[in-house]
């Protein structure tokens, strides 16, 4: 009861309906710049975008939450700094807010202009068209996340000023731990030249339909570290740089035709003028077929087997994606079809003879 007495008494002595208006003064500054955000932020980015009136393309700039982050952090820094005077702030204190609302700016800074780097952002993609209209996408998309890398660097850099530490004995310090670092990032490095390599050489890009090793399927994503690979069992594997660079790729978006090939046996009892005759209406069939390239096709007596006579038709489709040229193949067969059994024409069927004695 008295250690109570003593924190009633306390109060009554310390804290007077001045310091309590004070300290509501600064709950209000706080929530005034809490309840304003949103608006100051959307103002800001409607001032520099003017020709943007879309509430959500607003919302979505990435310059708006850093800014409504800043504006949060600003009512708090001016809050603490309308109670310096009243409740006698210790010095300390004032010094921690000075810092910590510094560092905070840096963060939301590099956030914000890092979240502007993508692919996306008209004004990037305007430099692009600027400087080398002929960069691919997936090129463009690695050099922004380098740079995006690079500006969260600086930024921790300044973070680490502000918090007071010397940068040239962060530095030798590193130098000291270079060698356990180095060998502890091998892996990394080995993705990173990896990432390089596949950039220079351009043996696919980000949509391409591309077959390594066990897995195929179409690239979704190139990173420093691994390509992202979603397979036709919509599954997603990230195959790193490093095995990459060095594996043998088959890229099928590459392909500019696709061949079909055909053997068709023919029965051995087929009269010769018959297979002349299929052999020249498959041919004629081919060539009236605005998908087949007229001058890859191959209609040929190929051999005589112990089964039958060998028909070989081969033939290159500018149908290069893989559902379109299955389709154009069906057709070609059911037209095969459709003249052997027009001419009569049986395929032979795999029989062997056996004598008794």
């Amino acid at each position: 009861m008295e250690q109570f007495n003593q924190i009633i008494n306390w109060i009554k002595t310390n804290i007077t309906l001045t310091i309590i208006s004070d300290i509501g003064i600064a709950i209000l500054i706080y929530l005034i710049f809490r309840i304003v955000r949103n608006r100051l932020a959307y103002i800001i980015i409607r001032i520099f975008k003017l020709k943007t009136k879309n509430k959500k393309e607003i919302k979505n700039h990435p310059f708006y939450n850093p800014l409504r982050g800043f504006f949060l952090m600003l009512g708090i820094y001016l809050a603490i700094m309308y109670l310096r005077r009243p409740l006698y702030l210790n010095d300390w204190i004032i010094f921690a807010t000075n810092k910590i609302f510094r560092i905070s700016i840096i963060c939301l800074s590099a956030n914000a202009i890092a979240n502007s780097l993508t692919i996306n952002n008209r004004f990037m993609n305007h430099i692009k068209e600027k400087m080398n209209p002929e960069v691919e996408d997936s090129m463009f998309r690695f050099i922004l996340k380098a740079v995006r890398g690079i500006i969260y660097i600086i930024a921790g850099f300044l973070c680490i000023t502000e918090l007071g530490y010397d940068l040239n004995g962060l530095v030798a310090g590193l130098g000291i731990g270079s060698v356990v670092i180095t060998l502890a990032a091998q892996d990394t490095a080995k993705n990173l030249f990896g990432g390089l390599v596949i950039f220079m050489d351009k043996p696919f890009v980000v949509g391409d339909w591309i077959q390594i090793d066990k897995y195929e399927g179409t690239v979704e994503d190139i990173t420093f570290r691994s390509t992202r690979v979603r397979t036709f069992e919509n599954s997603v594997v990230n195959i790193p740089n490093s095995v990459l660079a060095n594996e043998s790729i088959i890229n099928w978006s590459r392909m500019e035709k696709r061949r079909n090939k055909v053997n068709l046996c023919l029965d051995l009892n087929t009269p010769l003028e018959k297979v002349e005759k299929v052999q020249n209406r498959i041919k004629s069939m081919l060539i009236e077929r605005d998908k087949i390239i007229d001058d890859t096709i191959i209609v040929r007596f190929d051999n005589i087997t112990d089964n039958g006579i060998n028909l070989l038709v081969c033939t290159y489709t500018d149908s290069v994606d893989y559902t379109s040229f299955l389709q154009e193949k069906e057709k070609i067969n059911f037209k095969i079809m459709q003249i052997l059994k027009e001419e009569n024409v049986e395929l032979a069927y795999d029989t062997k003879t056996v004598f008794v004695k």
